[in-house]
């Protein structure tokens, strides 16, 4: 069945990633359309989760955020479609890093480096930075359930130099790169809900107390990396910018859980600034203190 699904959708794929730009975001519109006005898919947890992030902006303003938000997401959607045959010119005009010099300055201390950023804007075009870099790229993902098109992800992504690691992968391959001597730069999207634990660490994110994500602090600790967060702003429609702000390069000296707090708060940042290009489809905050 996972075979037929890949077989039956991959031409489909293909074509949408040979269409120019122009014709690409037409038909995002009709795909919004679709999506928002006629199937509603996770219009209620988008809602629920914008009035809890943010209740002081009236209801005609969240229901604002909420379009555009679904118009950004189509957008995205197709975008990282478009990856599959995207040039490397048109990625470059496209995604642009404004202060590389920043990240290369800590490439030059011999130590690997946790990059960390939010489901934000573009965050799959982020792997067009393995063009700038000398140490050897990975993003840590969620691995899909169909296996075609978890391979077929991994393989767009190596056009980039990127390698995906799995969340289970991500200490084994850590660790093996420290002992082969190998430095690496390690993308951690820790922005969504973590699985539930006792052991959870609670944090009030847009003003709710929720549990949030501490796996990069505390494998960053471990192996004695250095932090730097990848703030990205969307332009216009189809072009972003993104920029490195180093979060710390002695982690021995952040108490615990602080660097992740940090994290949390600059994401937070992006919110308020431009609320609709978050990822608002996830239950985010489906834990909650009162539960």
């Amino acid at each position: 069945m996972q075979l037929l699904l890949f077989i039956i959708l991959y031409p489909l794929l293909w074509l949408i990633s040979i269409l120019p730009f122009r014709l690409l975001y037409i038909f995002s519109d009709g795909i919004y359309f679709l999506v928002y006005q006629i199937i509603g898919y996770r219009k209620k947890v988008v809602r629920q989760n914008i009035a809890l992030a943010l209740p002081h902006l009236s209801e005609e303003e969240r229901t604002q955020i909420e379009k555009k938000f679904y118009s950004h997401m189509c957008d995205m959607f197709l975008e990282m479609i478009k990856t599959m045959n995207i040039t490397q010119k048109e990625i470059d005009e496209r995604f642009k890093f404004t202060n590389l010099a920043t990240y290369q300055n800590l490439e030059k201390q011999g130590k690997s480096i946790a990059l960390m950023c939010a489901h934000y804007a573009s965050y799959e075009w982020v792997l067009s930075m393995n063009k700038h870099i000398s140490f050897k790229g990975y993003g840590i993902y969620k691995q899909i359930a169909n296996k075609y098109f978890d391979k077929l992800v991994r393989n767009i992504r190596s056009r980039f130099k990127a390698y995906l690691i799995t969340t289970k992968q991500s200490k084994s391959t850590i660790e093996k790169n420290k002992k082969d001597g190998i430095l690496g730069v390690y993308g951690f999207a820790s922005d969504q809900t973590p699985r539930w634990s006792k052991l959870l660490y609670w944090h009030h994110f847009m003003g709710i107390e929720t549990p949030i994500h501490t796996g990069a602090e505390k494998l960053a600790k471990k192996y004695n990396m250095n932090v730097i967060f990848l703030r990205t702003k969307k332009i216009k429609r189809g072009y972003y910018e993104a920029s490195f702000e180093v979060m710390t390069e002695d982690i021995h000296t952040i108490p615990n859980y602080k660097l992740s707090e940090d994290f949390m708060a600059r994401v937070e940042q992006q919110i308020h600034e431009q609320p609709e290009y978050y990822l608002w489809t996830h239950k985010r905050w489906k834990h909650k203190k009162k539960d």
